[in-house]
C-alpha cells in the first residue's frame, strides 16, 4: 500500500501549465472544518500555499488553531525545562539511571518542540512539508462540467452509507481504504470505478516494508528522472447518517502489481501512474466501458523508481 506521499512542490506550476482552477470555496470550507481542528492533517505546504488566497475571516480559524498549538507547546517546554532542570540538580549530588533518562528525554522533548513551533513561523518551505499520510487532506483533480477542479479530499475513502468506525477494523486498526487494489476494482469500488475518478500528483511515495532480519521500514520511492507521477484515484463525497458530523470529500488511490524494482526493494503493489494522453479520458470515464479504463491502466507510465531507506517526517 502507499503509506505515505508527498504532494509535488511545484503544484502552483503544474496547475498553471495543465489549467485545472483552485476549488477555493471547498478549500475554504475545510479550514472551517471543525472549527480548523484539521489543521493537524494538511500538509503546511498546502496550508501555506492556499491558505493566502482564502478571505480573513476564514484563514482565522487556523491561525487560532495556530496560536493554541504554541501556547500549548510553549506551556510544554516550560514543563519540561523544569523537569531537566530538577534532574540536572539531582545528578549533582548522586548519578543515576533514572535521573540521567529523564535529562535526556526532557531535552529531546525540548528540542521536538522548539521545532514545531519554528516550523509554525518558517516561511520557506522544504520538501517535507508536502508529505502526506492516511486520513490526511490532499488537492486531488477531478472533472467538474467543462473544466478540471482541483479540491481537497481526504486521503482515506469512507463509502457513502457507512458509519466513521468504518475507517478503522475491529482490531482498532486502520482500514486500508486509502488504496484500492486494480482486481477488487468491479466489487468493493464498483460505485466509483467508472464514475468518480481523481488524479493525485504527487513526487514521491513511501511504502512499509520488511526488514530481511526481521521488523520493517520505510522505503522511499521516487522516478530517476524525477518526473512528477500522476496518481488515478477514485473518490466519494460521504455524508454522515446520523447527520451529526460534516460532509466529507474522500479519496483512495489505485494501486496495481509492482513494478520490478519496487518488488525487488520488497513491496508488493505499486500506485497507478497513468500517462498525461490518457489524464481525459481518466477523469471523464464512461461506466459503460470499464475496459477502457483498464486500458489506460495497462498504457500505465513505467518510471524507473530509485529508492532509498526513509527517515522518519
Amino acid at each position: 500500500m502507499c503509506y505515505s506521499a508527498q504532494i509535488k512542490s511545484d503544484y502552483n506550476k503544474f496547475l498553471r501549465h495543465n489549467g485545472p482552477v483552485m476549488d477555493l470555496k471547498a478549500f475554504a470550507a475545510l479550514w472551517l472544518r471543525e472549527n480548523g481542528l484539521e489543521r493537524e492533517k494538511v500538509p503546511k505546504g498546502v496550508i501555506d500555499t492556499v491558505g493566502p488566497l482564502l478571505p480573513p475571516e476564514v484563514r482565522a480559524a487556523f491561525d487560532d488553531r495556530f496560536a493554541a498549538d504554541e501556547a500549548e507547546w510553549q506551556a510544554a517546554i516550560f514543563k519540561q525545562a523544569k523537569r531537566k532542570a530538577d534532574n540536572e540538580r539531582k545528578l549533582q549530588t548522586k548519578v543515576t539511571k533514572a535521573a540521567s533518562e529523564h535529562v535526556r528525554i526532557a531535552g529531546n522533548k525540548i528540542e521536538q518542540l522548539k521545532g514545531w513551533i519554528a516550523d509554525l513561523h518558517r516561511t520557506e518551505l522544504k520538501a517535507r512539508d508536502w508529505q502526506f499520510f492516511p486520513q490526511w487532506w490532499v488537492p486531488v483533480i477531478v472533472r467538474e462540467g467543462d473544466d478540471y477542479v482541483v479540491r481537497p479530499m481526504r486521503y482515506q475513502l469512507r463509502q457513502p452509507g457507512m458509519p466513521a468506525s468504518s475507517d478503522f477494523t475491529r482490531k482498532g486498526e486502520m482500514s486500508g481504504t486509502y488504496n484500492a487494489r486494480r482486481d477488487n476494482l468491479e466489487r468493493f469500488w464498483r460505485h466509483q470505478f467508472g464514475y468518480t475518478h481523481g488524479l493525485m500528483v504527487i513526487d514521491e511515495f513511501w511504502e512499509n516494508v520488511d526488514k530481511p532480519g526481521g521488523g520493517s521500514q520505510r522505503i522511499k520511492f521516487r522516478p530517476k528522472a524525477g518526473e512528477p507521477m500522476l496518481v488515478a484515484c477514485l473518490w466519494a463525497n460521504w455524508t454522515d447518517p446520523e447527520g451529526i458530523e460534516p460532509d466529507m470529500p474522500c479519496f483512495a488511490a489505485i494501486t496495481d502489481e509492482p513494478e520490478p524494482e519496487v518488488a525487488a526493494a520488497g513491496h508488493d503493489r505499486t500506485i497507478i501512474n497513468i500517462k498525461p494522453e490518457h489524464v481525459e479520458a481518466w477523469l471523464s470515464p464512461d461506466p459503460a466501458n470499464l475496459q477502457a479504463l483498464y486500458d489506460i491502466f495497462d498504457d500505465k507510465q513505467h518510471p524507473y523508481y530509485e529508492h532509498q531507506i526513509a527517515q522518519a517526517a
